[in-house]
């Protein structure tokens, strides 16, 4: 006996094939194990971590000291990844904040990265479109905390942005003076692409700060034509926190932005 189907039943047919189509392709997806940080509950009490690291300039790409605390470090590898020649970029998302993450051939991923104390998240988002998240909680109270981050990154490869930060005392922090005498300081200069460059302070003087970003150069063979994104955030994992994120087009080398002007009160 033939039956005979109606559109509605091709229609669903088609639903459930696609359906399978897409679990199959989930089930591909890439694998992504975090070394560090890991989910759960830590303390970092007598822990040597720093918010800034020791960094020979010019460096080329944001990388992880040796002998780094796995307190204050993000790394982990993207397994069964599809191979591809050189590296790529995915994007890790710190504590709400969205920061592009070189990728190795290898699948390998690192970075340090000093975690305020409380409730942390970060979330891996690989090029596939594959993401993991891990959350963990640092019970240790009495840790510095950066009360002001100002994060640069931009995104295209093979480009040098610099961030630069004047205090409201005058002083000038960039590649070349890394560290202030009044406590702020930038992590790392990097000069192929992506970021992110990361100022910190502990204890951030009251008054105008100015955020600058500087189209250092491009040995990209491609567009000159580059989008900053700077970010500020302030009182970091406290009730108080704010975070602000500006994107600005950079177009050529030699470009000066002021990218933003703010008031710490």
């Amino acid at each position: 006996m033939k039956v005979k189907t109606t559109g509605w039943v091709k229609v669903g047919w088609m639903i459930f094939v696609i359906a399978c189509l897409q679990a199959a392709t989930v089930a591909h997806a890439s694998d992504i194990d975090f070394g560090a940080p890991l989910n759960g509950w830590r303390n970092t009490s007598g822990d040597s971590e720093r918010y800034t690291q020791d960094v020979h300039y010019p460096a080329v790409l944001v990388t992880t000291p040796e002998g780094q605390s796995k307190f204050a470090l993000i790394e982990g590898q993207i397994r069964n990844a599809p191979k591809k020649k050189g590296t790529t970029v995915g994007t890790l998302v710190v504590d709400g904040t969205p920061l592009p993450q070189r990728v190795e051939e290898d699948g390998k991923f690192s970075r340090p990265y000093a975690f305020p104390s409380g409730s942390n998240s970060v979330e891996l988002r690989a090029p596939d479109g594959s993401r993991k998240r891990v959350q963990f909680y640092d019970a240790y109270s009495g840790k510095t905390q950066p009360k002001l981050r100002v994060v640069l990154a931009w995104d295209t490869d093979g480009t040098d942005l610099d961030l630069h930060v004047v205090s409201p005392d005058g002083v000038h922090t960039w590649y070349g003076d890394r560290v202030a005498p009044n406590g702020g300081a930038l992590d790392v200069d990097v000069t192929t692409g992506y970021g992110p460059e990361i100022y910190s302070s502990a204890a951030p003087l009251k008054g105008t700060y100015l955020v600058y970003v500087n189209y250092y150069g491009n040995g990209n063979s491609g567009s000159d034509m580059t989008v900053a994104q700077v970010t500020i955030i302030t009182n970091e994992n406290t009730p108080n926190e704010k975070s602000e994120t500006i994107r600005v087009p950079m177009r050529k080398p030699g470009e000066l932005t002021l990218v933003k002007t703010f008031v710490m009160p």
